[in-house]
């Protein structure tokens, strides 16, 4: 699939948000956050809300500059970042036992470049939950044009709040998606995180949860290229320009030209600052070991008698 072009960039900036708008939604985002002087418990009490903007914001810059899968990956030497990715969405894959035929959920979808790539590698039918209407109606588009609607769908919903029957799935996998659960002020506001944990309590949730933790593992810690090597601005890659240093530039400058005329609503150009921002904390909490986006755990419902 062809990547997405400057016209695809200026015309899904906002998402669903009306053009005239984006500038107010801009404005309430930011001031959800701590970096701008936000209140904790006012993200956390409206996350929907500023997760919802965030992605609305967002989403076309993330395919525009890094595809249709919106994660990180442990990277070998010699790996381009899309390769690394699918390996990791393949990891992912093997490490549930996905079995053909069997029903997956993805939580936190995103437009649904994992779900479309696990659903074919494992010949599995997967829905994906996103609470994000723009990001749904891009991963049908993206569904058709891929030929998976029979076994790819998307479901809008709060994954605080699910509402599927018990054991409707026999896997369920995230990827970098329940962070933006409510319960590094750069990151947070550049990522549309409320707050930011621990991977200890990520880990005490799970197991107070009532769920079996098999293992868990930091995955960048033994990745011999960095996770974040594609957003620093030091490392030039003709693979992913758009994320190098110069790639960057151009869409800065990019974006206040489709701004001016016109094409782009007016915000577009914070919404890239406050980006940019994200990028800069990302590399730096990444090069200080006090950051990873790579934090894996594989967990199961604990195994009745006989089992």
């Amino acid at each position: 699939m062809s990547k997405p072009s400057a016209l695809d960039l200026a015309t899904g900036l906002g998402g669903k948000i009306a053009k005239d708008d984006v500038v107010s939604a801009v404005d309430k985002y930011e001031k959800y956050h701590g970096y701008y002087g936000g209140d904790e418990e006012e993200r956390k009490a409206n996350y929907s809300d500023m997760v919802n903007k965030y992605y609305d914001l967002v989403t076309s810059f993330y395919e525009y500059g890094w595809g249709e899968s919106f994660h990180f990956a442990a990277r070998l030497k010699g790996e381009s970042l899309k390769e690394s990715i699918k390996r990791h969405e393949h990891f992912l894959a093997l490490q549930l036992g996905l079995k053909p035929g069997q029903k997956v959920l993805d939580v936190g979808c995103g437009i649904g470049g994992p779900l479309r790539e696990i659903a074919q590698f494992s010949l599995t039918s997967v829905t994906g939950l996103n609470n994000n209407e723009y990001q749904i109606s891009r991963g049908k588009v993206l569904n058709h044009a891929a030929g998976v609607e029979r076994t790819c769908d998307f479901v809008k919903a709060d994954f605080m709040k699910m509402t599927f029957p018990d054991n409707h799935f026999d896997a369920v996998y995230a990827i970098e998606a329940t962070c933006h659960a409510p319960d590094v002020a750069e990151i947070e506001l550049g990522n549309g995180l409320p707050d930011i944990r621990l991977t200890g309590q990520c880990l005490e949730a799970v197991k107070k949860a009532g769920f079996e933790v098999i293992w868990e593992k930091d995955l960048a810690a033994d990745s011999p290229v960095p996770w974040y090597l594609p957003l620093d601005k030091s490392h030039f890659s003709l693979s992913s320009f758009r994320l190098t240093a110069v790639g960057r530039l151009i869409t800065k400058n990019l974006v206040k030209a489709l701004e001016y005329v016109g094409l782009a609503p007016n915000g577009s150009q914070r919404v890239q600052d406050f980006l940019e921002k994200a990028a800069e904390g990302l590399v730096a909490g990444g090069k200080k070991d006090i950051f990873t986006p790579m934090y894996f755990f594989l967990a199961r419902k604990p195994l009745s008698d006989g089992q």
